[in-house]
């Protein structure tokens, strides 16, 4: 239901944008959101986002993560800028999805994309 991109290494400063599309059958998508892991930890939100366009950060992001979603492709951004080794982890994207078909609506995780940042 979820598909993520856009991870990779990257140098310490520098920025990277993560997508994460949500596909199948999808009568409309509420919070969109971004988590990440490292090991050993428990996953954290980075980012959300929800239907109506109000976002919410971690504290550890703000100022330099941007969230966004574009609704006509079901597809929600996670924007990177000033990144940090300590920002390294897998993240992953999540979507709470109402089905066209039942109307329930389900949270989906995406696969996870690796971030990594040499310092």
């Amino acid at each position: 239901q979820l598909q993520a991109s856009g991870g990779g290494l990257v140098q310490s400063g520098r920025s990277l944008r993560l997508s994460c599309a949500a596909f199948g059958s999808i009568f409309s998508i509420h919070t969109m959101g971004w988590y990440r892991q490292v090991p050993g930890k428990q996953r954290e939100l980075v980012a959300g986002i929800t239907d109506g366009s109000v976002t919410q950060y971690a504290d550890s992001v703000k100022g330099r993560f941007t969230i966004s979603r574009d609704n006509a492709k079901n597809t929600v951004y996670l924007q990177m800028t000033s990144l940090k080794p300590e920002d390294a982890a897998v993240y992953y994207c999540r979507a709470d999805i109402r089905d066209r078909v039942t109307m329930t609506v389900n949270g989906y995780w995406g696969q996870g994309t690796l971030v990594t940042v040499s310092s």
